[in-house]
């Protein structure tokens, strides 16, 4: 059986590096690479929490297409069990340019991920997890809001602890779209960005309040370089990064939610899941693509060295 599941986007990049400029309409540009890759919220966290040497499934919908292929090979070559629904619909897929300095634009075709439904989603699979963990909020027009509710509401009167993770909300409903989600949330996760969105509240304490406020049991704010912020009923804890040297970010944020699922399911302290936390999500930014990303052992070690003590979180 899984310990969690992971339902939500999954999005096939492809990326061309060393675009310094768009050609001309019906001209060819030459750039210097052209890849393919794995992404989506639910997928990073799945692949994620596999390699930290967890049971995980991700569940949501792709294509019937190369692209959907591609996903479903990618993530069981990870060790992911999958859950996908075939679609008619492209499979979510985002094509992204890479200046030389760096910066990043991208084109996205939001495709099968507009097309979850909870009639799509297997209950009894989820029921048989610890942990559901709804990845990519905001991100799936036929599912956000109430159905996504209904589904959370269900696993939660099954047993299951429930996850929202959001992401940013181009359509601007922000609040309008979570809130239904919100009372039936145990564990919600935020970027900074997103949650001062959300909420109206620069501050994290204050953008935690809010949501606890609005029904969420625990609150988890992403701080990036800044480490991470945790608020509860009774308790408050703002843990800072890991001194990492950062080459790509994508994903990072899933990764640290799959490294907080992680903990969380067997039981750890709060200061040791969001310790954790930080340690995988930022591993996961020292590489391209899921490069970064350490077995439960090595992030371990990595913490040992970093802390100067051993880890002792579940012993």
């Amino acid at each position: 059986m899984p310990e969690v599941v992971c339902l939500g986007i999954i999005v096939v990049d492809v990326w061309a590096r060393g675009v310094d400029r768009w050609p001309a309409r019906g001209t060819l540009g030459l750039v210097d690479e052209i890849g393919m890759g794995l992404g989506g919220c639910a997928a990073n966290a799945g692949i994620t929490f596999a390699r930290l040497g967890g049971e995980v499934v991700v569940m949501g919908a792709v294509g019937h297409d190369g692209f959907g292929d591609f996903a479903l090979s990618t993530l069981r070559e990870a060790g992911v069990e999958v859950s996908v629904a075939r679609v008619d619909a492209p499979t979510s897929a985002t094509l992204i340019t890479v200046h030389p300095d760096g910066e990043r634009t991208f084109l996205h075709c939001t495709g099968a991920d507009g097309r979850l439904t909870p009639e799509l989603v297997d209950m009894d699979l989820v029921a048989s997890a610890g942990l559901l963990h709804l990845a990519g909020v905001n991100l799936m027009p036929g599912f956000d809001g109430e159905p996504e509710a209904q589904v959370l509401r269900a696993a939660q009167a099954r047993g299951v602890t429930t996850l929202v993770d959001t992401a940013w909300d181009d359509t601007g409903r922000w609040m309008e779209t979570l809130r239904p989600l919100l009372p039936h949330t145990d564990l919600l996760m935020s970027s900074i960005g997103e949650a001062q969105a959300l909420t109206g509240e620069m501050e994290p304490p204050a953008i935690a309040q809010r949501l606890l406020d609005e029904g969420a049991g625990l609150v988890g704010v992403k701080l990036g370089p800044e480490g991470s912020y945790f608020r509860t009923a009774d308790r408050e804890l703002r843990l800072p990064a890991y001194p990492v040297h950062p080459v790509d970010g994508t994903g990072a944020g899933d990764a640290f939610v799959a490294g907080f699922s992680y903990g969380w399911l067997r039981g750890w302290d709060l200061e040791d899941i969001g310790r954790f936390a930080n340690a995988v999500g930022g591993l996961a930014t020292t590489a391209l693509g899921h490069g970064g990303e350490k077995s439960y052992e090595d992030t371990v070690a990595m913490i040992e060295a970093w802390d100067g003590r051993p880890w002792t979180a579940g012993s």
